[in-house]
């Protein structure tokens, strides 16, 4: 796959004829228009980094669209992690409540989690989710999922594993 550099007047380009639409597209579909902003531009940014190859109108838009839809899921996954969230705070004693700062780190957190269990086969994130937030025994789980009791263990090792690498990479310890 070979790289195309975009220089600097064709992202201005591109950035020029199709940032309205993308906007417009990201409002309809937000009923935001802060959260469009903000999306539009990050559409953008992720542009700069893996910028398309030379095409018409039609393929930029298309190329856009694709980037910015990716990015919705990611809003919408993020807010209902958020939403849980400040459910479950919500049941809280207000004593017991985290400070501004501690929720916006536990809600990163969270973020990261989520992506992380995301990447994860689909058995590996269910068992870890039914261990951890269900406090099921691995013989429930087995039963749950179908498999053996060894496969179990097999998949909450792998999930520990990668939340050793997210816990690594949200300390710094890991560059990649």
């Amino acid at each position: 796959m070979a790289i195309v550099s975009t220089s600097p007047t064709s992202f201005s380009h591109l950035y020029g004829t199709h940032h309205s639409w993308l906007l417009g597209l990201l409002r309809r579909r937000l009923s935001n228009r802060w959260d469009a902003a903000d999306l539009a531009h990050d559409t953008f940014i992720r542009v700069l980094k893996r910028p398309p190859e030379a095409a018409d109108a039609l393929r930029e838009r298309s190329y856009l669209a694709t980037i910015a839809r990716g990015l919705c899921i990611d809003h919408w996954r993020r807010r209902q992690l958020e939403q849980a969230w400040l459910q479950t705070l919500a049941a809280r004693p207000e004593a017991l409540q985290p400070s501004p700062e501690q929720r916006a780190i536990i809600v990163e957190t969270l973020y990261e989690v989520d992506a992380m269990l995301a990447r994860l086969p689909r058995k590996v994130s269910e068992a870890f989710l039914l261990a951890q937030l269900q406090g099921m025994p691995y013989k429930q789980i087995a039963t749950q999922l179908g498999v053996c009791e060894r496969m179990v263990k097999k998949y909450l090792a792998q999930a520990l594993l990668h939340c050793a690498v997210l816990e690594a990479e949200l300390d710094g310890l890991l560059v990649e």
